[in-house]
Parts: structure tokens; C-alpha cells; sequence
């Protein structure tokens, strides 16, 4: 990622780094496209960022014992901050967004970037207690489905701006990019909702694979979901600057305007 030399696409990893670090500034400066998309490419990396710990604890502690490094010890708060920190990072953006705009949609869109954050808290509190049906577990459900509504239904209506009436393709909106692929449309809905509650594939608790089986699982699929809401994102994104008259293309001029040879007595002709 560091590496100085003109190789290996020099550009593309320095304009990362360059991204990651305004994502880690968040609140500091004025909030573009590109620091909220790409703050909500990490929301989709908690599998990834949480397990960062995991992966340095099982180094100090010997791979032999890596289970010990698990959410059930008492090491699990580094877990959870780290598996947070795009949650924090977006709801920063969001408070920052409303105190430049003063709309309210942010702090709605903030809303949903907290309760993920109280989600994954009572997550990791239930499994430090041991997994058991107890009033954590009954926490983590409340908020688990809290949150996988909220984010669903913000999906389709901010960030996709589907479910739109009298439209020629029910629950889509008027104008489409993908008009070769329809189908994709109602297949993004559906798989979307489903992965948002993907974290109910960790409730059982017997004849069930192996806890940290079933986290790879919601991680992968979590990801595979996020490449999918890309497209339908970009494309909303796209037609909305169209709306707007923000999508422009400056055209260059054949000559140069000099302010100093533009006398005031010259008309429109000259």
C-alpha cells in the first residue's frame, strides 16, 4: 500500500490511503461523495476490521490458543470498537452533513449508523456472556431486527430511490440505466433484505455449524451484498446529478478571453 515505486498501480493505492485517512478525519472538513461511499464500503468490512484483533491476538498468544482471543474472553471490547468504527465514522459524516446542510434526512441517515453501533454492542455482550437466551440475547434480536429494517428500508428509498408508484416496472422507479437487466432490480430487493438479516443464521444454538463458520458466512455474503447495492447506488447517484443539472462537461474554447482588451464601450457584436 506504501510501497513509493511507480508499480503496481502507484495512483490507485496512494488515492486509497488518501481516502482511508479523510475517512479516519471525518468531522474535520466538509463531506463529498467519495468520503461517505467509501465510509459505507467499510460498514460492510465488520467481519474484516473485527477480526483484525483476532488475527494479533492469536500471534502474542500462539495460534494453538487463538480461541482465547475470541469474543467470549475479556479482550472482546477491542473487537467491538474495532467492528464500530465505520459505524462511528458514518454517523460523524452524517452530524457533519445536517450541521453544513441543516437537512434532516442526515440525522435520520445518522440514526441508522447508531443503532447499528447498539447492535453490535449487545452482540458482543451476548456472546461474552456465553451465548445464552438471556435478556442481552433479547437485546441483540431487538435492535438486530431495529437495525435491519431501518437500513433496508433506507436502501430502497434514499440510496436506490425504488419502491416508486406508477412506474412501468412495479416497486422500481421511472427512470432506469439498467433497462437490459431488469430482473436484476427485483433480485437485488429481495437478496438485499435477506443478507440484512443475515445475523439470525447465529441464534442456534444446536445441530448448527461452528459459530466462527457461520460469521464467515454472514461476512461473505455481507460483502457479495454490498458489491450488488454498488451498482443500484451509483446508477441513483448518476441520474440524481442529472436532475440537478450537477453532471456538466466544460468545453474548452478556441481562444482566450482577456479581461484586459474587454473595453466597457464594446457591444455584443464586437
Amino acid at each position: 500500500m506504501f510501497d513509493p515505486f511507480n508499480i503496481f498501480f502507484k495512483s490507485s493505492r496512494y488515492w486509497l490511503v488518501k481516502n482511508i485517512t479523510k475517512l479516519l478525519t471525518s468531522g474535520t472538513r466538509r463531506v463529498e461523495f467519495t468520503d461517505f461511499w467509501m465510509g459505507d464500503q467499510f460498514c460492510s468490512l465488520v467481519f474484516t476490521l473485527s477480526n483484525l484483533y483476532l488475527f494479533a491476538c492469536s500471534y502474542t498468544v500462539g495460534f494453538e490458543n487463538w480461541h482465547k482471543c475470541g469474543s467470549t474472553a475479556n479482550t472482546w471490547p477491542a473487537a467491538f470498537i474495532l467492528a464500530m468504527l465505520p459505524f462511528l465514522i458514518r454517523l460523524i459524516q452524517s452530524i457533519k452533513r445536517y450541521v453544513d446542510s441543516k437537512l434532516t434526512t442526515h440525522l435520520i441517515n445518522g440514526g441508522k449508523y447508531f443503532c447499528g453501533i447498539i447492535y453490535y454492542l449487545c452482540y458482543y455482550i451476548w456472546r461474552h456472556q456465553g451465548s445464552l437466551r438471556n435478556t442481552s440475547f433479547a437485546f441483540w434480536c431487538l435492535f438486530g431486527a431495529l437495525y435491519s429494517v431501518y437500513a433496508s428500508a433506507w436502501d430502497f428509498w434514499m440510496d436506490w430511490s425504488l419502491l416508486r408508484p406508477h412506474v412501468n416496472y412495479p416497486f422500481l422507479r421511472a427512470e432506469l440505466i439498467y433497462t437490459d437487466h431488469i430482473p436484476f432490480y427485483y433480485f437485488a430487493i429481495i437478496s438485499n433484505v435477506l443478507v440484512r438479516f443475515i445475523w439470525v443464521i447465529y441464534i442456534p444454538s444446536v445441530s448448527a455449524p461452528n459459530m466462527y463458520l457461520r460469521l464467515f458466512i454472514a461476512g461473505f455474503l455481507e460483502m457479495l451484498r454490498r458489491w450488488q447495492w454498488n451498482f443500484v447506488r451509483l446508477e441513483n447517484e448518476h441520474l440524481g446529478n442529472m436532475d440537478q443539472y450537477r453532471v456538466t462537461r466544460e468545453v474548452p474554447l478556441p481562444y482566450s478571453f482577456d479581461d484586459n482588451h474587454h473595453h466597457v464601450g464594446d457591444t455584443d457584436d464586437d
